[in-house]
């Protein structure tokens, strides 16, 4: 019982890791070019933080993602829909900003995010309080990421 609870643990993980994974295929090429000659607000963290802090979240979140699904509550697959539903935001949030090189777009779709995060965290806390917790630095963070992404957004 306990391998077969360690290997959704394991899956809930890799699933939310996949989602950077993704977003890294559009992030890591655009970063030494089109970011780089961006005007960024003076409190910009260095690509090194980001590339931490990303692996850290997408963690917990994973974690957060498995509280949920082990739980016997109800409703638990709507709020399991509404977590994906985030993730996949997420995602295209690197696709909008650094693929399409937009600003604009990516202003847009972290709004959808942080909003999604927020519904994130109000269904997972009627199933398991610790698993919206393990979401709040995740929305903590999306939010200074919208703040950045507005600034850059007005700043070029």
């Amino acid at each position: 019982m306990k391998t077969k609870g360690t290997g959704k643990l394991v899956l809930a993980v890799i699933v939310c890791q996949l989602a950077g994974v993704f977003g890294s295929l559009f992030t890591m090429p655009a970063i030494p070019t089109w970011y780089a000659s961006l005007n960024k607000p003076s409190f910009a963290p260095p690509g090194w933080l980001i590339g931490t802090i990303w692996l850290i979240l997408y963690t917990l979140m994973g974690i957060s993602l498995y509280l949920v699904w082990i739980s016997k509550k109800k409703h638990k697959t709507r709020a399991t829909r509404m977590f994906e539903f985030q993730l996949i935001l997420n995602a295209l949030w690197s696709f909008l900003f650094f693929g399409l090189r937009s600003p604009l777009y990516g202003l847009i779709g972290i709004a959808m995010v942080w909003v999604a995060i927020l519904a994130t965290i109000i269904f997972f806390y009627k199933i398991d309080k610790k698993a919206a917790y393990l979401l709040v630095p995740y929305l903590a963070w999306v939010s200074i990421a919208t703040l950045l992404n507005y600034l850059i957004f007005m700043l070029n």
